[in-house]
């Protein structure tokens, strides 16, 4: 480096994973007159690129890439006996094509995509026994979906009627069924939080049968004590 050359006025660097000074390299061979210099420099830059980079000797990855970036290097203006064909520009710097997601409308987000294509197999169902059985399923479903992300109960009246909508009206039940059995019942029950120890049914029979005594083994100096006090 020069005194008073700042790398705003050097060229660009063109990959920086491989550094400055294999590019200042590539431009050396672009000079030399001799194709069989040239090519005999080439793979020499190629052995030194394998020797100095981190992530290609640790990795060993295709050899031909290292040929694509030694032409990318020279702007594609290297005349050589590769071992590989010369990337194409147009090919190498294409664009990917934009990714097209799939759109679909999901008409209750609360009880996900999945419960709408359960209800579409439902209705494949010709068995009037079959069908209950589907909408009692996609029921406890629905009320355990909707109860883990919102932290509340949903009315059965509302899941019968997202049912129905779901369905185009196919899947019908009627709500007294429902609560009468509570059909739609969750599929996994809360757990209780832990009691306190000494707390809860069981503190309350020791207690009761116990007269209120402690165990024998505990503060048994001390009552000693008090009894000879008296």
């Amino acid at each position: 480096m020069e005194i008073g050359e700042y790398n705003s006025a050097r060229p660009q660097i063109i990959l920086k994973e491989y550094g400055r000074n294999v590019q200042k390299l590539v431009e050396y061979i672009r000079s030399v007159e001799d194709i069989e210099k040239r090519t005999e420099l080439a793979y020499t830059l190629i052995d030194l690129i394998r020797q100095l980079t981190p992530s290609i000797k640790d990795q060993p990855d295709n050899p031909q890439r290292l040929w694509d970036d030694l032409f990318i290097i020279a702007d594609f203006d290297l005349v050589v006996n590769s071992p590989y064909p010369v990337p194409e520009r147009e090919i190498l710097f294409k664009k990917p094509m934009k990714m097209q997601y799939p759109r679909n409308d999901v008409r209750f987000r609360h009880y996900g995509k999945n419960i709408e294509k359960l209800v579409k197999e439902a209705l494949k169902k010709d068995d009037p026994q079959e069908r209950e059985e589907a909408i009692i399923y996609l029921g406890k479903l629905m009320k355990t979906f909707y109860g883990n992300w919102n932290k509340e109960t949903l009315d059965d009246s509302v899941i019968l009627r997202d049912i129905q909508a779901m369905s185009g009206g196919a899947l019908n039940m009627t709500i007294e069924k429902v609560r009468e059995d509570n059909l739609f019942e969750k599929l996994y029950k809360e757990r209780k939080k832990a009691r306190p120890q000494g707390q809860g049914s069981g503190g309350n029979q020791s207690r009761h049968q116990g007269g209120g005594h402690r165990p024998f083994n505990k503060n048994k100096g001390g009552n000693f004590r008090r009894r000879r006090d008296q």
